[in-house]
Order: structure tokens, then sequence, then C-alpha cells
């Protein structure tokens, strides 16, 4: 096998595997058999390894002397944390992306927000058609309000954040919270950052990540520290 098809290999395991933990196939705290994993892919057993080496590095799983790799648990403490830090990240990137977008930037939002609000409420359960769309236009929302920051140092961070933060909304998926309407919430971030008010859109996605985590805190979730709230 040549080194281009290996790293093709490699980088597909990587996707499959970080999308079947974000989809809790594999739950936080579950051992993953590498074996078990190889054949399920049909990919080899170091093409699994390296991977979750990778997800390793990426914090979506941890490797624990003695019990090989396990996807990462999840805590009230962590989700609080990693919020904090997101909301600071993703408001700096968006408050660049407004300093800096043009014409082209707008569009991409405008374009992004109409595709995600054509499938409505798809997100309130897995079972609604167009679920899967929903969380990939999502992301596409999210990443395109923030491509108009300049700083790629910046963009790499709030990636990174961003999928901690998807692994904790995934997991309360379908689970009833207070009832939201996120569309308006989406819209309230493109309409400030379009018009080029910093302050409001800032404060609108303060709002929208915190509410997102308030309904996970109180979801019926596995956290590894369930006692302490």
């Amino acid at each position: 096998m040549n080194v281009r098809a290996h790293k093709s290999i490699t980088a597909g395991t990587l996707d499959r595997l970080r999308d079947a933990i974000l989809r809790a196939e594999y739950p936080p705290g579950q051992k993953l058999r590498i074996e078990q994993i190889a054949r399920s892919l049909d990919v080899s057993i170091g093409a699994v390894r390296e991977a979750l080496s990778r997800l390793t590095a990426e914090g979506m799983v941890i490797a624990e002397p003695q019990r090989g790799f396990v996807v990462t648990p999840i805590s009230r403490r962590d989700l609080t944390e990693l919020t904090a830090v997101r909301i600071e990240v993703e408001t700096r990137c968006l408050d660049e992306a407004i300093l800096h977008g043009d014409l082209d930037w707008e569009g991409r939002v405008q374009s992004a927000r109409h595709k995600l609000k054509v499938l409505g409420r798809a997100y309130e359960s897995r079972e609604e058609p167009g679920a899967t769309q929903w969380h990939t236009l999502h992301e596409l929302f999210h990443d395109e309000l923030a491509s108009g920051c300049p700083n790629q140092w910046w963009l790499k961070l709030r990636q990174q954040l961003y999928i901690q933060s998807e692994r904790y909304r995934r997991l309360a998926e379908g689970i009833a919270g207070p009832r939201r309407d996120v569309p308006a919430e989406h819209d309230a971030i493109a309409d400030a950052a379009i018009a080029r008010n910093r302050q409001a859109a800032r404060q609108a996605m303060t709002d929208h990540l915190g509410r997102t985590t308030e309904v996970i805190l109180n979801a019926p979730l596995q956290f590894a520290d369930a006692d302490h709230r």
C-alpha cells in the first residue's frame, strides 16, 4: 500500500470513529476494542490504533494504562468550563469576522442560515427526517459565521472547541428541555453579524451557547460528577 492510500484509510477511519462517538454509538466511558472496531469498519488494526491516537490528542478518547482506549467521560464541570472558553473564542472569531468579512462572507452566512431554516426543527429528535443533514448544516452555519476571521489560529482553536461541545449536545439530542426557538436564535446571531452590530452579535452568540449548555446540564445524562450539581 502506498503512503497516500494509507493516509486516506487512516483519515477515513478517524472521521468514522469521531462521528460514531459524536452519535453516542460509543458512549462516554466505554472501552474501545481495537480488533472489534477494525472488523466493523473493515480496516486494519493499525489504522484503528492511529485513529484512536489522534482522537486522544483531540480529547475525544483517553488512553488508560492496562485498559487501552476509552471514550472520554463527560462531566458537569468539564462542560461548564468548556462552554466558558468556547464563548470567549467563538465571540472573538465572530467579532473579527464582522470587522473583516466581505460581501462574500455575508452571502455565505445568509446561504447557510437559509439551508438550516428549511429543515425546521429536525434537531429535536434523531428520528426526525433530515436530522443528520441538520447537524451538518448547523456546523456549516457556525463555520461560516466565523469564516470572515482572518486569524487561522483562532479558527483552529474554535474548531477544536466546537467538536468537544458537539459531543455533549449530541448526547442530549432528543431529550426534552425548555422549549426553545433555535432558528430564531440563529437569526438573531446572523442578523446582528450582517448588520455589523458587534455587541449584539456577541450577546446573541453568548445567549445561544449558554442556553444549549443549560439544557444539557439539566438532561439525565451519565455525568461522571452527577452528584455534584
